[in-house]
């Protein structure tokens, strides 16, 4: 409902904004002055004078779409009036009302004979098929699906770096855009200006003033436990808009209401081990022991993704791969050079991360044993989610993943599980004085959850940053389920944190077009259907300019 309201309030504002700056034009051409005022009449008035599709006009106020539409529309009634041409069209694009204005308010504003706008339509039709081609892809973009690279190896095997996927929207319910002013194609910074500046300086792709409340459609689908889900990071401090957030990719481990705990690195689900799917390739932390240096470019040709670490030491050499599979730990094993191998799992009560560092660390509490059990100044986003547990990536929970109506004790010892949900999730003012707990300025002991939250861990589970330390990931966040991989380049990104990198790049033609989430280990690749298609389209195309040419000449 406020959704719905606050979309009105921007069409009624947009509406008034446009009467007034195009009444008098409307009046030369020979309709009602107040019909610039009415919300897409207006719109369909102009396609109709300018000879345009007059079904445009339902575009005209959808999010992202419907500013370029707008803006389409603005420099189709400024052409009508004689302002062609590129600095009348960019004084329409970034002064829509200012300069619509100007020629409404002019002495006397005439519109174009048939003549004049006939040879200005001439002119601009390359123009005219550029614009129709972005608005096309910015509808598909923003209302169908979006494209998705894996730049990390989070998601090693199952999803390599490098796949390019296509995301379902729709299947978990669409979510409405929260910021109907943007860049298409943009998530949430136009370009980044480096490691020196700050990432909060960086131009945003959307206009943050232009807001709209979460709203999510109903889906087919429900997320079902081990999906692969696309969501927006939670914890991301750069971008206050949600689904601007920065895109992340991991397996659902864990719905709403479920109890999970890691043992040893190994995930347990309502106290049963996990399951484990045909295509699912879990991987974790092993430290290799040589009495000679290993030949890691011919393990990469044939293992392909291996982050590793390479030290020298006094009787040979020493490996941190940070991510195997147990199959490829045991070929590792049988190479003669390999005096020992085993899996790196920390110890229960052990919590400093060795993979993301804590920056911050001093008042170490300890233990009767002199494990440290936690800091109590700490980098926040660097540390095992809840701070205050002695918890850490391989012994971790148990936790309950909160859900929709569930009420939960809130006191010194619960409040850092919940405190983010309340505050930042949930949008609550949430204070912590004097050892009472205030929730929107009344003292409480308890809270009722009010959305379902999700617990996202990637398969790669050494070298994953997910839930484990930025916390359950709340329903608004989630943008959909990925559909497809329709492209795969090997050695597009680094592998980052190795000393060694594949040499030069290449297509992995075997894994385009293949399906993610069926749970099977062999999936058929219809790359070479993508290929007829595209064969038809171009070909067609080529064939039916070729015969129109010829009946032209004829």
């Amino acid at each position: 409902m406020n959704y719905i309201i606050t979309y009105t309030v921007y069409v009624l504002i947009i509406s008034v904004l446009m009467g007034l700056t195009t009444w008098k034009l409307f009046k030369k051409m020979g309709y009602n002055p107040l019909f610039s005022f009415i919300p897409f009449y207006n719109y369909l008035i102009i396609l109709k004078e300018t000879k345009h599709p007059k079904w445009w006009a339902i575009l005209s106020y959808l999010p992202i779409v419907g500013p370029i539409m707008m803006s389409v529309f603005h420099i189709f009634l400024m052409k009508k009036f004689g302002k062609r041409g590129f600095v009348n069209g960019l004084l329409t694009v970034i002064l829509p009302f200012i300069f619509m204005a100007t020629v409404n308010y002019s002495k006397d504003p005439q519109v174009e004979t048939e003549e004049e706008e006939e040879e200005g339509k001439k002119k601009e039709t390359f123009l005219g098929s550029v614009t129709f081609a972005v608005v096309f892809a910015t509808i598909i973009h923003a209302f169908i699906t979006q494209p998705f690279g894996i730049p990390t190896g989070s998601m090693e095997r199952t999803l390599l770096v490098g796949d390019f996927l296509f995301v379902n929207k729709w299947a978990y319910g669409y979510r409405m855009p929260m910021r109907p002013v943007a860049l298409p194609f943009l998530q949430g910074t136009i370009f980044d200006t480096g490691q020196k500046g700050n990432p909060k300086d960086d131009p945003k792709s959307y206009i943050d003033a232009v807001k709209l409340p979460y709203l999510r459609l109903p889906g087919y689908d429900e997320i079902k436990r081990y999906d692969i889900v696309v969501f927006n990071y939670p914890q991301d401090s750069v971008h206050t808009a949600i689904d601007r957030k920065d895109p992340y990719v991991k397996r659902c481990v864990g719905i709403p209401g479920d109890v999970i705990e890691f043992r040893d690195g190994r995930l347990f689900v309502n106290n049963a081990p996990e399951k484990i799917l045909g295509d699912e390739q879990q991987q974790h932390k092993f430290i290799v022991k040589t009495s000679s240096q290993l030949n890691i470019p011919q393990l990469y040709k044939a293992y392909g993704f291996l982050p590793v670490q390479e030290y020298q030491t006094n009787t040979g050499f020493l490996y941190a791969f940070q991510g195997l599979t147990t199959e490829v730990a045991n070929d590792i094993k049988k190479l003669p050079e390999v005096e020992e191998i085993k899996e790196d799992v920390l110890e229960k009560g052990f919590n400093d991360i060795a993979y993301y560092p804590v920056k911050v660390r001093d008042e170490v509490v300890r233990d009767e044993s002199g494990n440290a059990i936690f800091s109590k100044k700490i980098d926040t986003s660097n540390c095992i989610y809840p701070i205050n547990k002695a918890w850490n990536q391989d012994q971790y929970g148990p936790l309950r993943i909160p859900k929709k109506g569930d009420v939960v004790k809130l006191d010194q010892e619960t409040l850092p599980t919940y405190q983010w949900i309340i505050s930042e999730y949930e949008h609550n003012k949430l204070e912590n004085k004097n050892g009472k707990i205030y929730v929107n300025g009344q003292e409480t002991n308890q809270y009722t959850i009010k959305q379902n939250y999700y617990m996202m861990i990637g398969d790669n589970r050494d070298a994953s940053l997910d839930a484990r330390f930025f916390g359950v990931v709340p329903e608004e966040n989630i943008v959909g389920r990925p559909m497809f991989t329709w492209m795969s380049i090997e050695g597009l990104f680094k592998d980052a944190g190795s000393t060694y990198q594949a040499d030069g790049w290449r297509f992995r033609w075997d894994r385009m077009f293949k399906a993610t989430n069926t749970g099977e280990a062999n999936k058929t690749s219809y790359w070479w259907v993508a290929v007829i298609i595209l064969v038809l389209f171009f070909g067609w195309d080529y064939f039916a300019k070729l015969f129109g040419k010829k009946k032209e000449e004829d």
